[in-house]
C-alpha cells in the first residue's frame, strides 16, 4: 500500500526529518534474520519518546494503515516483515536507562537499550540482567518475542523477568501492565498477555525489569560425550537431580566442527555440552563436582575448565557465534533455522530422532540447543534459488514440528511464530487459538498492529 497524503503530513510533523521513505531504509526494516522474504514497509520513523509513539499509532490507527515495530531485527520467523505495507516504527533511539534500584533489585528501561548495555550500565551496582538468547537484541524486541536463552534454565524466560511494560495500543492509547512489586493477585495480568505478543496487541515503549546479583563465583566446562544419547541423558539427570546449573548448551559435531573453524577453538569433534555454574565458591565446586560424576557415567572422558573472566568469555563467544559458524560451512546458503521445545525427559529421544533425519538429508544441517529447558535449534543450510533444497528444508522442519507437539512439546520454544510458524498454532492450540484470535479483535479491532503474524 501507499500511504495517504495525509497520514505522511501528520508523521512528517511527528517525525521531521526521522521520517524516512527511502528505499535501502525500508528494504532494512522489512527483514530479520531469518530465510523468510522481507516485506519493506511504506515509510520507516525512527522514535525518540513514548508521546511520538504514541502520536503515530494515532494517526495510523485513523487511516487503517499497519503498524510494526522494529528493534535491532535480530529475529528468526519473520517477525519484522511489513507483509501489508505501512509504517515501521524504529526503537532503537529510545535506549536510556530510565532508573536503578538496586535496592529492590529492579530496573525502568526504554526498549531499544540492549542487554549488553544494560548489564554495562549496572555492573558497578553488583547487578545483572542474565536473559542472553545470544544475539545483542533490543531489550523490547526481547519482551515482544518472550525471549530466553542460554541462562534460562536457572533465571528463566522473559515472562519472568518482566514486572511492568508501558505499552502503546492499537487506537494510540498508553497504558502500564503493572507495578514493580514481586507478585501481584489483582486483575487480568496484562504484562503476561503483552510479553510473547510480537506487536501485535501493541508496542512496548517501557519496560521494568528484575534484576540479580552478580554471583559470587562463576566457572564454566566443556564436555564431548561418545554419543548424542549420552549428552543429553547427562543432561536430563542433571537437571531431574537438583543441580542448578547456570547455563547448559549441546552441540552436535557438526556444530561442534563449524565453531572450531569460524572460532579458532579446537574442541573435539563429537557431541559437546557447555556447562556454566554460579553461586558460592563451594557451591561451584560442588555443582561441578556432581555434573563431573554424572557426565562419567555417560562415557564423558575430558573436563575442559574456564575458570578466569576472559577464558568463559572466549568461550561463550564461540558458543553464540555458532549461527554464523554454521553459514561459513556454506558460504553463499541461508540458514533456515526452527526450534522446538520438549518435556526434559522426551529430550534424548526428540534430539536422536531429529538427528537420524538431518543425517539421511542431502542438505549440510546441525543442532545447537539450551537443553537444560527442552530447547534446541536446527539449522539447516539452503541455496535459497534451488527448490529442491527449499522443500528439503521445509519438510525437515515440518517433522521436527511434529515430533515436538506429538511429543507434548512446542513448536517453537524461543524463536516465537512471526509468520514463519502460524501454521502450526492449530495443531499445538486447538480451539484456545480462536481464544487468541478474539483477543486480538478486541485490542485491535481494525489489525493493523503488525498484520500477517502470530494469529493472521
Amino acid at each position: 500500500m501507499t500511504l495517504p497524503a495525509a497520514l505522511l503530513d501528520q508523521l512528517s510533523a511527528i517525525f521531521g526529518d526521522r521520517l524516512s521513505l527511502a528505499a535501502p531504509v525500508r528494504e532494512q526494516h522489512g527483514r530479520d534474520e531469518s530465510y523468510h522474504p522481507g516485506s519493506p514497509p511504506d515509510a520507516v520513523a525512527f522514535a525518540l519518546s513514548t508521546t511520538e509513539v504514541a502520536a503515530a499509532v494515532t494517526a495510523c490507527a485513523a487511516h487503517k494503515v499497519p503498524v510494526i515495530a522494529f528493534g535491532t531485527g535480530t529475529s528468526l520467523e519473520g517477525h519484522v516483515a511489513a507483509l501489508r505495507g505501512g509504517l515501521c516504527i524504529d526503537l532503537m533511539g529510545m535506549n536510556h536507562v530510565v532508573a536503578v534500584r538496586p535496592e529492590d533489585m529492579d530496573v525502568t528501561v526504554q526498549p531499544g537499550v540492549t542487554r549488553k548495555q544494560l548489564n554495562e550500565y549496572i555492573r558497578d551496582t553488583g547487578l545483572f540482567f542474565p536473559i542472553d538468547p545470544g544475539a545483542d537484541a533490543s531489550l523490547g524486541g526481547m519482551a515482544a518475542t518472550r525471549a530466553s536463552g542460554t541462562n534460562a534454565v536457572r533465571y528463566g524466560t522473559m515472562k519472568d523477568n518482566v514486572l511492568a511494560l508501558e505499552v502503546v495500543l492499537a487506537d494510540g492509547r498508553v497504558i502500564r501492565t503493572g507495578g514493580r512489586a514481586r507478585k501481584s493477585s489483582a486483575g487480568y495480568d496484562l504484562t503476561r498477555l503483552m510479553v510473547g505478543s510480537e506487536g501485535t496487541l501493541g508496542i512496548i515503549t517501557e519496560l521494568t525489569l528484575k534484576l540479580y546479583g552478580i554471583p559470587e563465583a562463576i566457572s564454566a566446562a566443556v564436555c564431548p560425550f561418545p554419543s548424542v544419547e549420552a549428552a543429553i541423558n547427562t543432561v536430563i539427570l542433571t537437571i531431574q537431580s537438583g543441580i542448578p546449573v547456570a547455563r547448559v548448551e549441546f552441540l552436535d559435531a557438526v556444530m561442534v566442527e563449524a565453531v572450531n573453524r569460524y572460532s579458532k577453538t579446537a574442541h573435539a569433534l563429537a557431541p559437546t555440552l557447555f556447562f556454566e555454574f554460579h553461586g558460592s565458591p563451594a557451591a561451584v565446586a560442588e555443582q561441578a563436582e556432581k555434573v563431573g560424576a554424572i557426565a562419567a557415567e555417560f562415557g564423558a572422558s575430558d573436563f575442559q575448565w574456564a575458570t578466569g573472566p576472559e577464558d568463559r568469555n572466549r568461550l561463550w563467544a564461540a558458543r553464540h557465534s555458532a549461527y554464523w559458524a554454521a553459514l561459513a560451512l556454506r558460504p553463499g546458503c541461508k540458514g533456515w533455522t526452527t526450534d522446538a521445545c520438549v518435556p526434559i525427559s522426551r529430550l534424548a529421544e526428540c534430539i536422536l530422532e531429529t538427528k537420524a533425519d538431518l543425517d539421511a538429508s542431502p542438505l549440510i544441517c546441525a543442532i545447537v540447543g539450551h537443553v537444560g529447558d527442552g530447547n534446541f535449534h536446527v539449522v539447516e543450510l539452503v541455496d535459497p534459488t534451488n527448490p529442491l533444497e527449499v522443500a528439503e528444508a521445509e519438510r525437515l522442519n515440518k517433522r521436527v514440528v511434529a515430533r515436538a507437539l506429538a511429543m507434548d512439546g512446542t513448536c517453537t520454544g524461543e524463536h516465537g511464530v512471526g509468520y514463519g510458524k502460524m501454521g502450526y498454532l492449530a495443531a499445538e492450540f486447538g480451539e484456545a487459538l480462536d481464544v487468541m484470535r478474539a483477543v486480538k479483535r478486541a485490542l485491535d479491532p481494525d489489525g493493523i498492529m503488525n498484520p500477517g503474524k502470530v494469529v493472521g
